[in-house]
């Protein structure tokens, strides 16, 4: 029987990742969360209600259980990290952090691992008040990477797409094109790449039973320009889209990057991974949303 320790799986890919985990017969799954969100898994699930920027709590609510895999979703400082390596060194088989594209800078060329590395990233600790998003995450995969008594695999994933994106990004766009509102975009030939959430949640529950180490970006094959992006919205919404290089902030895009942020997957193929293919799966959440937003009141 496998011992599965998931810290934030209630909603999105954490979620998704949780069901994905319960269709084993073989895996007894535990989630940690702060207990706020309702998580519908009934009594196929172990939890433990505590808010894990409490090391202290942290520490008496795994108590000494011992943990195949320990996936962390809801990492987001060095502070954290630091405690998760201390807490789960005797217990952890392996340890999977849910990282992100945020940790490189944006640039023209694509993205490989190499292209920041937490082994040699000056090292410092502090709460997630005292970091940006980015360095967050950059200290983050420092401290397990290189503090850690056990196997440490850190998924870089881009922005995560899907129709129960609680951050609603795509629905942005699609909202200001159905209502005929600007959208500020600095500049439309930008590429990004991105992740649908059954997706990153296959991933995280393939990487698993992998050996894979260390950094490893996982982003869905092919990447798109924003103003390609727009266009298709606009032929699902039937409407031309307004684009301003600037607009209020309010209307600012989301996506709205000035130089181009899309990731290599060589590492994650090369071990067996697959990728759904981007082209493919984009346009098709793009009509579901737009005709959900459509139907709404």
């Amino acid at each position: 029987m496998r011992n599965i320790l998931v810290l934030g799986g209630t909603r999105f890919f954490g979620k998704r990742l949780v069901e994905r985990l319960l269709q084993d017969a073989d895996t007894r799954v535990t989630i940690l969360t702060r207990g706020l969100t309702e998580d519908g898994f009934g009594e196929n699930v172990n939890r433990l209600n505590v808010d894990r920027s409490d090391a202290a709590a942290l520490a008496e609510a795994v108590g000494d259980a011992a943990w195949d895999v320990v996936y962390d979703n809801i990492c987001f400082s060095p502070d954290e990290a630091a405690a998760a390596a201390r807490i789960f060194a005797d217990s952890a088989k392996r340890y999977i952090l849910t990282s992100s594209l945020s940790v490189y800078d944006p640039r023209p060329e694509i993205l490989r691992e190499a292209d920041f590395e937490p082994d040699t990233y000056p090292l410092r600790l502090g709460a997630k008040e005292d970091f940006s998003y980015q360095e967050g995450k950059r200290l983050a995969e420092t401290v397990l990477l290189s503090q850690a008594a056990f196997p440490v695999a850190a998924v870089r994933f881009p922005i995560v797409l899907g129709t129960d994106d609680y951050t609603k990004r795509l629905h942005f766009h699609i909202e200001h094109v159905l209502e005929g509102k600007t959208i500020g975009v600095p500049n439309p030939d930008a590429v990004i790449s991105f992740i649908r959430s059954d997706e990153a949640a296959e991933f995280l529950y393939w990487l698993g039973f992998s050996p894979l180490s260390g950094p490893v970006n996982a982003c869905s094959d092919g990447a798109l320009a924003i103003g390609d992006i727009l266009s298709i919205i606009g032929q699902a919404a039937g409407q031309e889209p307004l684009v301003l290089s600037e607009a209020a902030d309010g209307d600012m895009s989301p996506f709205g990057i000035e130089e181009s942020w899309r990731m290599d997957t060589a590492k994650a193929r090369g071990a067996g991974f697959h990728f759904l293919k981007l082209a493919e799966w984009f346009p098709e959440l793009v009509m579901a949303l737009t005709a959900s937003l459509r139907r709404r009141p």
